[in-house]
Parts: C-alpha cells; structure tokens; sequence
C-alpha cells in the first residue's frame, strides 16, 4: 500500500470531482444535464408567463384573450359543480392564469426546489386544461399545446429528480466496493 493512500481519501476525492462538475462556477463547461434543465426552465418559464398573461389581460392579444373568456365559459358550463362552489369562469381562468405567470417566473428566475414545486404545479395545471378540453370535446388541436407542454414538464421534472438521485446511488455504490475491498482484505 502507498504511503498517504487511502480508500477514504479516494472516495473523498472522487465526490469532490463529482460535485466540481455539477457546481459549474470555474469556467468549466457545464454539464450537458445542467444545460438542459436551464434551457427547460426559461423555456417553460417564459411561455407560462406569457399564457397566464394572455388569461389575466387583454393587453397582449385582445383576440386571444376574448379566445380564453370564450373557452372558460365553456369549462364551468361543462363543471357545474364548480358554480355550487362559487368559481365562476372569470375566477377560474384568473386563478389558472395567477398560476401560470407565477410559476412561470419561478421556473425561469428561482433556483432551487421551488423550480421543481413550480413544475409540478404547472404539470398539474396542464392535466386540469386537458380534462377541461376533454369535457367539451374539443378537438385535438385545440389543447395539442397543453398536451406538448405538459410532456415537457414531465421530461423537465425527471431530469431534475434524476441528477438529486444520482449522488445517493454513486455514494451506496462506493460503499459496496469498500465492503467488497475490506471483504477482500479479511480473507487474504
């Protein structure tokens, strides 16, 4: 055995290594992970934003905005129980809209677990816009986006979930190895 040469000194460093190219701030080029969970994010982000606006104000785009008043009409007609509970198509697509734009600006601004939460949210909103197309049978390209974009907050939330995963099972792999070098050593 070399002098100054230890299991854990390695272990050590090979995690030191592992998390240097996850924290990119050396000028290192970034992970190809890390670069597609970024372009997901202000992606995703920008275009919730800018959905949820178009739901909350006719400043944008006064014909999609009269398009979105038309559509949640329809969605409380199809959902009366909503109206037994007081939402009303405007509260409906305000809250939906209120959700979009704030979620949307977590996604692009916010680093973090909030990016996931955010994602999440989103994810569950998209499934509520498709049950709502759905229910008023409205044809495939009338919610194809919802659907296209609820693919990609699934894919973006996966890619997130995978690179927190990784580390654990790295480290429970190293631990094997060291059992199998100790097992190694005692039978020797």
């Amino acid at each position: 055995m070399k002098q100054g040469f230890s299991p854990e000194r390695e272990r050590r460093t090979r995690r030191a290594s592992r998390r240097s190219s996850w924290i990119n701030n050396r000028g290192r080029m970034a992970s190809p992970r890390t670069v597609t969970i970024v372009a997901l994010s202000i992606a995703l982000g920008l275009f919730f934003v800018f959905m949820g606006t178009i739901k909350l104000t006719p400043r944008l785009s006064k014909d999609a905005y009269n398009e979105m008043k038309r559509a949640y009409k329809n969605y409380a007609k199809a959902l009366p129980g909503l109206k037994k509970m007081g939402v009303s198509s405007i509260l409906l697509r305000k809250i939906i809209g209120t959700l979009e734009v704030t979620c949307g600006i977590v996604l692009t601004l916010v680093p973090g677990r909030p990016k996931d939460v955010a994602n999440f949210l989103l994810l569950l909103v998209m499934l509520a816009v498709l049950f709502f197309h759905q229910l008023v049978g409205d044809p495939l390209k009338r919610y194809a986006h919802a659907l296209v974009f609820g693919i990609l907050l699934t894919c973006r939330l996966l890619i997130a979930r995978q690179t927190e995963e990784r580390p654990e099972k790295d480290e429970s792999r190293d631990g094997q190895v060291n059992a199998q070098e100790k097992s190694k050593m005692k039978v020797s």
